[in-house]
């Protein structure tokens, strides 16, 4: 009877968790949702707060939940045999849901909040997952499949475009498919033999993020898959129109990149999602692609496998990461792992002013605001076991020494109480050290872009020196020190008055009185620009960054309302440059001799239709392009 008893409160437990994670998804579906009509009105203030207030739903739901167990079903009282059955009795629940691995996570997160750290194993949390994502059915299809041997190229386009739900009108959708199949025919090195399953596959739903729209798809042909994104925006007359398509593997990674917001994109069946992403961009961790998502507690339970996984299947030891130490956080890393791991210290060396809590609410800023891809996206954890025999001795003195309040040892473990996990980059000092002319000038030229970009969504680095950024495996300048960042429009920028004597000048104290929000930009060249060769290359294009006018102007823009929005692709990639008049185009290909073995009606179908490389006819020589 008492075992009848305990399997009962299992299930009623085990339903009032699911029933926590089924409103936490409702409402996140419905916030994504919003997104199509947000983008549609233009109302891109209103659509970032969406975006910024869905941060917060997954902590909200999950502190309902604890309250509810605890406090209608005294679950912390219950004893060990009985978590396990709620375990059990939930993964019933879970056969036939759409969402059930974000539903797992759910679960951990509710029982870690309630079950002591030694529960923290497969028979009381989802360590490992306890129920396939492969093949789950969405109604509508997660992806739609489209076939232009059979519709024709154009036609396909314009109706998978037109397919999305966009309410507003299109400014010419026909010049802009015509520009997608330039594109691709610049894109493309070799011109295509159509193979039999040739279809160009496109999600169902739109990804929304600030003021553009994102259509992901891929073109399949024999063997061969050529993923494309179709950005979507509003031109100067409210009109939609398709201003550029994304085609090579880097511009999808810099686009889908976790130092920027998350996508707005409503999902019936999210790993459906992924796993499409994860094709077309297969060294991209499905756990940042569910961070991407806005999925990120999702993300920190894959990266957490992922890292279990690795720990297990590597020997190399963690140190103390390269390049010069900060003040504020230890940090180290694993080598063989593309991350690092920052604690925070438990006192910082002058001249910082700041402490614990201010910290934590600096890296919180940057979870909740637009990072223009020039932010390094965190995973928090709290409670991390580490192996301590993988440590070197010099960083557990390190860590002995700097952050004693946040770790714990025992015989063979190392618990870190609270830290921070970001992707590794080269940090840019380093960087700079060993780059030829060529490099030194690019990443010279990223480090502006990048403090402009992030003016223009009310971000002020705070701290300038170069070992606060980092370099990307694609060239790009991020910046990942956020202890003195601040909103743009809460710094003073100033001039530097001129001297009232020559005294003045000579003196070792500035003569006029300086706030603690106090900046003078010209100040910048005296530690950015020492050496001649950075100092040529900042000037060539950032001098207006050394005027406090420039950013004054950018505080106004931001005070007026003005939405910045700084696109994930460079202007040159877009349509509005690529198609200008004078811009040269690639020639045309003719005779692509025809394969062995292609079906007489295959043939038919190519004949007469319109491909990104152009019209095909078809004779004994060949398919030629019209």
């Amino acid at each position: 009877m008492v075992a009848d008893d305990d399997s009962q409160r299992a299930r009623i437990l085990a339903k009032a968790l699911l029933d926590g994670f089924d409103r936490h998804y409702r409402l996140f579906r419905e916030a994504s949702r919003q997104a199509s009509d947000l983008f549609d009105a233009g109302d891109w203030a209103t659509l970032q707060q969406v975006t910024t207030d869905r941060i917060s739903f997954y902590d909200i739901r999950v502190q309902e939940a604890v309250k509810r167990l605890v406090g209608e079903f005294s679950a912390d009282t219950l004893e060990d045999g009985v978590w396990q059955k709620i375990k059990l009795e939930y993964i019933v629940l879970l056969t036939d849901h759409k969402q059930p691995e974000l539903a797992e996570s759910f679960f951990n997160s509710v029982c870690c909040q309630i079950l002591h750290r030694s529960y923290y194993h497969n028979a009381y949390i989802f360590v490992r997952p306890g129920v396939s994502t492969e093949h789950i059915d969405s109604d509508p299809p997660s992806y739609h499949c489209d076939y232009p041997l059979r519709d024709g190229l154009r036609t396909t386009l314009r109706k998978i475009v037109s397919r999305m739900g966009f309410k507003r009108p299109f400014a010419n959708l026909h010049r802009d498919v015509r520009r997608i199949l330039k594109s691709w025919r610049m894109h493309l090195s070799a011109p295509l033999i159509l193979e039999a399953n040739h279809q160009i596959q496109v999600l169902g739903s739109v990804f929304y993020r600030n003021t553009s729209a994102y259509i992901f798809g891929k073109m399949i042909n024999g063997g061969q898959q050529y993923p494309f994104v179709v950005t979507v925006m509003h031109d100067d007359e409210g009109c939609l129109m398709v201003d550029t398509i994304l085609l090579t593997a880097e511009q999808l990674a810099i686009l889908v990149s976790s130092s920027r917001a998350y996508f707005l994109v409503d999902m019936e069946v999210p790993s459906a999602y992924v796993s499409f992403l994860h094709s077309l961009l297969p060294n991209k961790p499905k756990a940042e692609l569910y961070s991407i998502l806005g999925l990120q507690k999702q993300g920190k339970t894959l990266f957490y496998r992922d890292f279990l996984h690795h720990l297990k299947h590597s020997s190399d030891e963690f140190i103390i990461a390269p390049g010069i130490k900060g003040l504020v956080m230890a940090v180290f890393t694993l080598p063989s792992y593309p991350y690092v791991f920052k604690v925070i210290k438990d006192r910082f060396s002058p001249p910082k002013q700041i402490n614990r809590d201010q910290v934590k609410e600096k890296y919180m800023l940057v979870k909740y605001h637009d990072r223009v891809g020039r932010m390094a996206d965190t995973l928090e954890y709290s409670g991390v076991a580490f192996p301590k025999k993988r440590f070197t001795h010099e960083l557990l003195e390190e860590l002995r020494s700097q952050v004693p309040s946040s770790i714990e040892e025992t015989e063979d473990t190392l618990i870190v109480r609270h830290l921070y996990i970001e992707r590794r980059m080269v940090p840019l000092n380093l960087y700079m050290d060993k780059a030829n002319d060529e490099q030194l000038a690019h990443v010279v030229n990223e480090f502006g872009l990048a403090l402009k970009e992030l003016a223009a969504v009310n971000i002020f680095a705070g701290d300038l020196l170069y070992k606060n950024f980092g370099v990307t495996r694609y060239g790009r300048v991020v910046f990942y020190d956020y202890d003195e960042i601040d909103y743009l429009t809460n710094c003073h920028f100033r001039k530097i008055p001129d001297p009232r004597t020559p005294e003045d000048e000579m003196a070792s104290e500035p003569w006029y009185s300086v706030d603690p929000n106090d900046v003078f930009p010209e100040e910048f060249a005296h530690f950015l620009l020492t050496d001649p060769r950075v100092r040529k290359a900042f000037l060539e294009h950032h001098s207006d960054l050394l005027d406090y006018r420039w950013w004054a102007c950018m505080q106004d823009r931001i005070r007026a309302g003005q939405i910045g929005h700084v696109l994930p692709y460079s202007d040159s990639q877009r349509f509005s440059f690529l198609f200008a008049e004078g811009i040269a185009h690639p020639r045309t290909v003719r005779n692509i001799p025809v394969p062995e073995g292609l079906a007489s009606h295959t043939r038919a179908l190519i004949s007469g239709r319109r491909y990104p490389i152009g019209r095909y006819s078809i004779d004994s020589s060949g398919i030629s392009l019209l």
